[in-house]
C-alpha cells in the first residue's frame, strides 16, 4: 500500500533528497512519497559506506537519515553533511534524547511517523532561501 499525501505543506519542488534506510519497504515508501512530492532522491542507501559516498559527491538540498543503518550508526554521514552545509532530518525507532549529545539538536522523527509530519519537517529544515 503506498501512502500519498496531496498536500506537501509547503515542501519546495525539485529539492534532491539523500535517502538513508536499511528497512527497503520504507526506503521504498519514503522514495514514492517524496517523488509524489516534486522530489528528486537520491539513494536509497541501505549502508552507511554508500550513504558516505552519495553524501560527498551529489549535489544534494537535504537528507533523511536512519539513525541505525544495518547495526551501524549514521553520524558519519551526519558529519559529511554538516561540514557541506546540507541540512538532514534524522529518523528513528529511539527518542531524539538517545541520540549522542552533538546531535540532539537537530531535527529528528520518531518512527512510525506520519507522511504529513515528514512533509513539515521537510518544508521547514529544507526550505530554500528566498532570491533577493
Amino acid at each position: 500500500m503506498t501512502v500519498v499525501v496531496r498536500e506537501n505543506d509547503g515542501l519546495p519542488a525539485g529539492l534532491r533528497v539523500l535517502i538513508v534506510e536499511d528497512e527497503m519497504l520504507l526506503a521504498f515508501m519514503l522514495q514514492d512519497m517524496l517523488a509524489e512530492w516534486g522530489c528528486a532522491v537520491v539513494g536509497p542507501a541501505g549502508r552507511v559506506a554508500k550513504a558516505l559516498s552519495l553524501a560527498g559527491s551529489e549535489a544534494l538540498d537535504g537528507a533523511i537519515l536512519d539513525v541505525n543503518v544495518a547495526g551501524t550508526e549514521v553520524y558519519p554521514v551526519a558529519r559529511a553533511l554538516a561540514a557541506r552545509r546540507i541540512p538532514f532530518i534524522f529518523v528513528s525507532g529511539y527518542a531524539a534524547s538517545r541520540l549522542p549529545k552533538e546531535w540532539r539538536d537537530r531535527p529528528t522523527l520518531q518512527k512510525p511517523f506520519q507522511p504529513r509530519d515528514l512533509a513539515q519537517s521537510m518544508a521547514k529544515v529544507f526550505a530554500r532561501p528566498s532570491p533577493g
